[in-house]
């Protein structure tokens, strides 16, 4: 089921609820940041930093400079895809604090008139995954009974809904599968999609018409990552990112890799063969007619191909999630209230 919460005009907010979601901030890979975005003053300044990449690898200043300058000569129209779910925590803690602090930001630095579409967890969202994989996610646990027992969005909607944001969110589907789904029907139209989330997910969707901003935890800021920056910092393409992760798993979201059944086979391993071969079908249809590395290597990709397959199939984003964009949710989003719903919101929190 689609709930696409209308527009209203602002009235007196509510008492704020959260709850354990799927997804944390601290727990996700740190991004590098391109053109953070700091306070007001000069939105065309951009911060020049050393950003350690889960991989090791480290860019330079001259890769990381961007500026919103540089986003918005772009021709295309923008569309941002608000991942809401993690923005409602600080860590792995359930914090409304936190989801005000990134909603003010993005609105007033970020997206600004450009349309935004805000999209939460389904109801059994990851069941098909955790069908493909009992492990998936199995670690998460439900909130206790208290101030977090409610979904966000039924503290998120509202803020949402009155600042003139569409939220889409269907039974059985994560959000990153109706992202995904959304995202290719708006580039599909000719618009320019921006997934606005800090959930590393998203960097297999990245190409030319398709970019990230994150939330930078550790300084409170967000960032674009754009594909340019992709391939500074993986030399490979986005695509290769999810073959990657299929080969080493991701403990976050309890997906086992092939190190936990051949530990000699390491990231750099790994990322060598992805490389070479480009994706891992590739890899594991090589493996399966000639040597395409090492004895333990050679053993593990043949041994032990359906497990990444397996692995492959609970990753990999899906954009056939049954949701149509509405035209209604393209036109230039109304800011006049931000202000005043805004405010209202940080009252409560005090």
């Amino acid at each position: 089921m689609i709930i696409a919460v209308g527009f209203a005009q602002p009235n007196s907010l509510f008492s704020l609820t959260s709850k354990s979601i799927n997804k944390s901030q601290t727990s996700r890979t740190k991004w590098v940041s391109s053109s953070s975005l700091s306070s007001p003053p000069s939105l065309s300044s951009s911060i020049e930093t050393f950003h350690r990449t889960d991989y090791g690898q480290v860019l330079k200043k001259d890769v990381l400079c961007g500026s919103i300058n540089e986003e918005t000569r772009n021709k295309k129209k923008r569309v941002f895809f608000l991942d809401v779910s993690p923005l409602c925590y600080e860590g792995n803690k359930p914090s409304s604090h936190a989801f005000g602090h990134w909603i003010s930001l993005f609105f007033s630095q970020v997206s600004l008139t450009d349309p935004v579409i805000a999209v939460l967890d389904g109801e059994e969202g990851n069941q098909r995954r955790r069908e493909l994989l009992p492990s998936y996610k199995a670690h998460r646990k439900s909130p206790k009974p208290g101030r977090y027992s409610k979904r966000p969005h039924q503290f998120v909607d509202e803020v949402l809904r009155k600042c003139n944001v569409p939220v889409v969110r269907i039974e059985g589907h994560e959000a990153d599968d109706v992202v995904a789904t959304l995202m290719e029907q708006a580039v599909q139209r000719g618009y320019r999609a921006v997934i606005a989330s800090p959930d590393k997910d998203f960097k297999q969707l990245i190409s030319e018409n398709v970019q990230i901003v994150i939330p930078l935890a550790d300084l409170r800021r967000w960032s674009f990552y754009t594909l340019k920056h992709y391939y500074a910092q993986y030399n490979c393409d986005p695509q290769s990112d999810l073959s990657f992760r299929c080969l080493m798993g991701d403990e976050v979201d309890g997906v086992p890799g092939i190190q936990h059944v051949v530990p000699a086979f390491g990231r750099k391993t790994a990322m060598k063969l992805v490389r070479k071969h480009g994706s891992l079908e590739s890899l594991l249809s090589a493996a399966a007619v000639r040597t395409v590395g090492r004895p333990y290597a050679q053993e593990a990709l043949t041994k032990y191909a359906d497990y990444l397959r397996r692995n492959y199939q609970v990753l990999a984003l899906k954009k056939d999630v049954r949701v149509q964009i509405q035209e209604e949710w393209l036109v230039e989003r109304d800011t006049s209230n931000d202000s005043e719903v805004l405010s209202s919101f940080f009252s409560t929190l005090h």
